[in-house]
């Protein structure tokens, strides 16, 4: 599944990659917190897709998707946490990013999840049809207007309302 761009390709991350994935959320975040949940939720087997955009052969952006579990009274409601998304500073505003959020939202579909959340800019996720509005009935640390949703299958969020549990690794941020 690479996905050709006009510059460059995106694809799932393989082992060789670690390394520039580590690299280019250090870069993008100015610090290690990032990668080391990355590496850390790889250890876990928390994650359910990740990939890369590459340009002349460098390793530029990464997105990760991993298991996310929403706690209702009726059971659990499984479904993606988008976290992190990065691209080097020097390739930003590129539509890198975005093209790795499409890219990564429909390899989800693809795999058949059903839910995805995202904690990030209020102005930048709507475009991908994530709402505030689609999470309010979700308790989560993060809540608030950089706490959103999105429904990869219509209905998917339909009458869920619960605790938002993200995987250990979360916590350590």
């Amino acid at each position: 599944m690479n996905k050709q761009r006009d510059n460059g390709v995106i694809r799932p991350e393989t082992l060789g990659d670690h390394a520039a994935i580590h690299e280019v959320n250090r870069l993008a975040f100015g610090e290690e917190g990032e990668a080391r949940l990355i590496a850390a939720l790889r250890d876990g087997g928390y994650v359910r897709v990740s990939l890369v955009a590459e340009e002349a052969g460098r390793v530029v952006g990464h997105i990760l998707f991993s298991d996310l579990s929403i706690v209702t009274p009726q059971g659990v409601v499984e479904a993606l946490s988008l976290a992190p998304l990065a691209v080097v500073p020097d390739c930003q505003r590129q539509g890198i990013g975005s093209a790795l959020v499409r890219e990564g939202l429909r390899a989800c579909t693809e795999a058949g999840h059903r839910i995805v959340l995202v904690v990030g800019h209020p102005e930048f996720y709507p475009r991908f049809d994530f709402t505030a509005q689609s999470a309010e009935r979700l308790l989560s640390p993060y809540a608030g207007p950089a706490f959103m949703a999105l429904e990869l299958a219509p209905g998917a969020l339909e009458g869920v309302e619960g605790e938002v549990r993200y995987p250990p690794p979360f916590g350590d941020l």
